[in-house]
């Protein structure tokens, strides 16, 4: 399979964030991508530099000042006295104070949502590299292959059209559904990552074109808490087009497999021209951050059932953090869906 790779990731190397109010070494690391790449590599598929494809793509998807934040907002932020190296949100608009402001804290708090993504020097650079890896496999399954993979970092499905968050900061995978569905029409994202990809479900919300279907951890005890539940179903013209498989913390293959069947028999009936693939590892049993308990044989018939879809496929790597069986995890994936 040819998996798209960009070594300017690693001008996205954030430091820490918060969790459960303790500062902690942040586990999306730039070593994430290279265990991916190192373990994908052996294995025999072709590792190729994306094409760098500016900008037009991610102002399709994103909202510009936001993306202006992105881009310029770590110079405002040096300029603070006091300021730390990174930029981290101290405060946060709510229910009661909701008004987009200049200031660089007020537009921290604005367009971040959570603390575990710092924007750092780096962070514009790597994270237009990841969508490139995301465009690059979108073309070539648009242009005929069976599948393609894109070894995206940082990843992208937490990430809001105006908001990061999750470590996400531009949606990947909605930027290449969003590029695929103007060349193909009906297009579907399946998400197996191990929290529910609201940033995606927020995008295409209102879309009648675009089918959200996720399984994740129950957000009820989970992150991102406050989105991935059943009920969620989409709205206006797009009512109908999310669907959501919340599952029990403890999930093992077997369980897992009978929630994507159901996953699978909804986007048969959408009767979509591509599928994109949200897939994260950290659904893992060893994973670090994760609660479900998926084997790495358990990843390799995940991906027997979705490729048994018969569909052309664009995966789009989320999260997955450092553990053992982060590689053979990937292999097994890719592996058993390119067979």
């Amino acid at each position: 399979m040819r998996v798209f790779y960009s070594p300017d990731h690693l001008r996205h190397d954030p430091k820490s964030f918060i969790f459960r109010g303790k500062v902690v070494d942040s586990p999306e690391k730039p070593e994430r991508a290279e265990v991916l790449l190192k373990a994908l590599s052996a294995a025999g598929h072709r590792i190729e530099t994306p094409k760098q494809h500016g900008t037009a793509a991610v102002e399709a998807v994103h909202d510009a000042g936001y993306l202006a934040f992105l881009k310029d907002g770590y110079r405002a932020w040096q300029g603070l006295p006091g300021a730390s190296a990174e930029i981290v949100p101290n405060v946060h608009p709510g229910r009661n104070m909701a008004t987009l402001r200049a200031h660089p804290v007020a537009q921290a708090g604005w367009y971040v949502a959570d603390t575990a993504c710092p924007v750092g020097e780096g962070t514009w650079m790597g994270a237009l590299a990841a969508v490139d890896c995301a465009l690059s496999a979108t073309e070539a399954v648009v242009a005929g292959e069976r599948a393609a993979y894109g070894l995206c970092r940082p990843p992208g499905h937490h990430a809001y059209a105006d908001q990061a968050g999750g470590f996400c900061l531009l949606n990947n995978v909605a930027v290449a559904a969003e590029v695929a569905a103007r060349a193909k029409g009906r297009v579907a994202i399946l998400d197996v990552d191990v929290h529910h990809g609201n940033g995606t479900q927020g995008i295409f919300w209102r879309r009648p074109d675009v089918l959200f279907v996720s399984l994740h951890a129950d957000p009820a005890v989970y992150y991102p808490f406050y989105a991935g539940y059943a009920e969620e179903t989409g709205a206006d013209a797009g009512a109908g087009a999310t669907f959501n498989l919340p599952l029990p913390p403890g999930t093992g293959d077997d369980a897992y497999l009978s929630a994507l069947s159901r996953a699978l028999d909804r986007i048969r009936a959408f009767q979509p021209e591509v599928l994109l693939i949200s897939l994260g590892f950290d659904a893992a049993a060893d994973d670090p951050l994760g609660v479900l308990k998926i084997s790495t044989e358990g990843f390799r018939r995940i991906a027997v059932a979705i490729e048994a879809l018969g569909l052309p496929a664009i995966l789009i790597q989320e999260g997955g953090y450092l553990a053992a069986s982060l590689g053979p995890n990937a292999v097994a994936f890719l592996s058993a869906f390119e067979r």
